[in-house]
């Protein structure tokens, strides 16, 4: 990554940057860091991964999304030169398209942990971490705490760590944070943290309160109720039950097979007794056979179809006009299915 970014010109040394990280709630984070530096008066730039609807989603300059083939086509060249990964690549696009538009910052969001992250190239005036759960343990480590040194690893020296957890006060303040800011564990309040640290004045909600990501509690129709959530974790899971309206819900599910899926079975089983179980084009999906058989212990009645839009089609079925579909488990089913009515 760092010679990518060498090869064409180190992008990301031309303004500072805002750095969030965490297990979940990320996007939006950054999403609403970005309105509210926007309300400040400044150019930003904005970073997200993954996207729902299209990869536009990924890279934004001035509010709005960049031109990705554009952004995409800046490094190409060089990408493939070098052997570079699709993220790596992702990564050098939205870095150089910030830079060539003279962003005043950019809050970028980090893929996978921090220290290993593509992201961790940063002039990181401040750092936020949303929240640290059990996930990617494979990559990150076994514990809590193993994931937290992983994903702090990005903090500078002197830059300001926003926190939502107080137990990793101490951690970053080794890793060279100057000031810890701790906030209450919701989006809104992080990203205001965030902006109140960049800026040094106090800033108000905005328009960062009127954000709204695709697959993030999304109501796609009201009768019949049709929900699509992108909970990719058991963290992700909790926080989905806590927020969705009360009914009985036909789901629809893919899960990654290093998601703990029985544990995320178990936790959307609340939720409605019948289960339609698909899968995302993503390597890592569990087959839809298997994530049916797994669920059968915890719903009453579980059906198998392989295809998601003709899974969607059929819970839809099963709940008819005035009943509840509930579409979760993955981000990357909501993008498969993105573009559907």
């Amino acid at each position: 990554m760092r010679a990518l970014l060498a090869d064409l010109g180190d992008p990301q040394l031309a303004y500072p940057a805002i750095h969030v990280g965490g297990t979940n709630g990320k996007s939006t984070t950054t999403r609403m860091t970005e309105a509210l530096l926007t309300d400040a008066g400044l150019s930003v730039g904005a970073y997200l991964s993954p996207h729902v609807r299209g990869w536009s989603e990924r890279i934004r300059i001035g509010n709005e999304e960049a031109d990705f083939e554009a952004a995409l086509e800046g490094v190409r060249p060089q990408a493939v030169a070098l052997g570079a990964t699709q993220f790596e690549a992702l990564t050098a696009a939205a870095l150089l398209a910030f830079a060539n538009a003279r962003v005043d910052v950019a809050v970028v969001e980090a893929g996978l942990g921090g220290r290993h992250d593509a992201t961790n190239v940063l002039q990181s005036r401040v750092v936020v971490l949303t929240n640290v759960a059990l996930d990617h343990m494979e990559v990150l480590g076994e514990t809590r705490e193993a994931i937290a040194a992983e994903k702090l690893a990005v903090v500078r020296p002197g830059s300001t760590v926003v926190l939502a957890e107080p137990e990793w006060q101490l951690l970053a303040t080794e890793n060279g944070a100057a000031t810890v800011v701790l906030t209450a564990a919701s989006n809104l309040a992080l990203a205001l943290a965030a902006a109140e640290a960049f800026l040094g004045v106090p800033v108000g909600a905005g328009s960062a309160a009127a954000v709204d990501l695709p697959g993030r509690l999304e109501r796609r129709s009201e009768r019949p109720l049709e929900i699509w959530d992108g909970a990719h974790n058991l963290a992700g899971v909790a926080y989905l039950l806590a927020r969705v309206p009360d009914r009985d819900y036909v789901l629809v599910s893919s899960i990654l097979e290093d998601k703990r899926p029985e544990l995320m079975l178990e936790a959307l089983s609340v939720l409605g007794r019948t289960l339609v179980a698909t899968e995302s084009s993503n390597t890592r999906s569990l087959p839809a056979g298997e994530l049916g058989i797994r669920a059968e212990r915890y719903f009453d009645h579980v059906e198998t179809v392989v295809d998601p839009a003709e899974a969607r089609r059929r819970a839809l079925a099963l709940a008819g006009p005035d009943g509840a579909v509930l579409v979760s488990g993955s981000l990357y089913l909501l993008s498969d299915l993105s573009g559907l009515r």
